[in-house]
């Protein structure tokens, strides 16, 4: 029960740093207020569990740091019911901050024995996300359109294949959105690009960031053992 609590008072705090380093999206802060970020955390390392930074989960990956994770997801702008596609599952926190945002989440990585990891510890916080091990750089055009993508790696390009499996806007729907970490591996802009027809595409850049590689048919280095 102390244990408890003392999280809880970890994440209040991350939540008014997150704030103050700008992140002004209600609905983003608030589920991050929720998530159980230690849960995500290798248990050596749960003591930083809700310091602003990125930490190791092994196969050289990483759990991105939290206002990463707070600025992607305000970008993406997600609405309840969306149905979203995030590459790159790592340890599953993103994941669940969608699923608290109220999407519809579908996840791809390519390390299975994390994206194992990430299931499990999502299933026993009772959060319902659809998996697959594979290249996320290619998406996942069985469950396509997606109202938004999220890219958790950098990418060379923005990968055509995720444009491609954007939703078209329509009298119903807004346009899809891509949101994705773009450069060299030294550091990336955060692109954020809006489907605007059929075949139609605007972008927008954002900060700079530094994420591990997309690795990929489409992510501009080539495919590495996933095992």
């Amino acid at each position: 029960m102390a244990s408890s609590r003392k999280y809880q008072q970890q994440r209040r705090r991350l939540v008014e740093e997150l704030h103050e380093r700008g992140i002004d999206d209600k609905r983003v802060l608030k589920a991050i207020a929720k998530v159980p970020r230690h849960a995500f955390v290798e248990p050596a390392l749960r003591n930083r569990a809700y310091r602003d930074e990125a930490l190791p989960i092994g196969k050289r990956q990483t759990i991105s740091q939290p206002f990463t994770v707070a600025y992607q997801t305000m970008l993406l702008d997600v609405q309840p019911d969306d149905r979203v596609l995030e590459v790159g599952t790592g340890s599953g926190y993103q994941a669940a901050v969608l699923c608290e945002m109220g999407a519809r989440v579908f996840t791809i990585e390519r390390h299975r024995a994390l994206l194992q990891r990430a299931t499990d510890v999502l299933e026993d916080l009772g959060y319902r996300v659809v998996s697959r091990a594979g290249d996320g750089s290619l998406g996942w055009p069985a469950f396509a359109p997606y109202d938004g993508i999220v890219v958790t790696a950098g990418a060379a390009d923005v990968p055509q294949p995720l444009m491609e499996q954007l939703r078209v806007p329509s009298a119903k729907h807004d346009g899809g959105r891509l949101v994705v970490p773009v450069g060299e591996s030294g550091g990336q802009v955060m692109r954020r690009v809006y489907r605007t027809g059929e075949d139609s595409y605007e972008q927008e850049s954002h900060h700079r960031f530094r994420f591990v590689p997309l690795v990929g048919a489409e992510g501009g280095l080539e495919q590495e053992e996933t095992e």
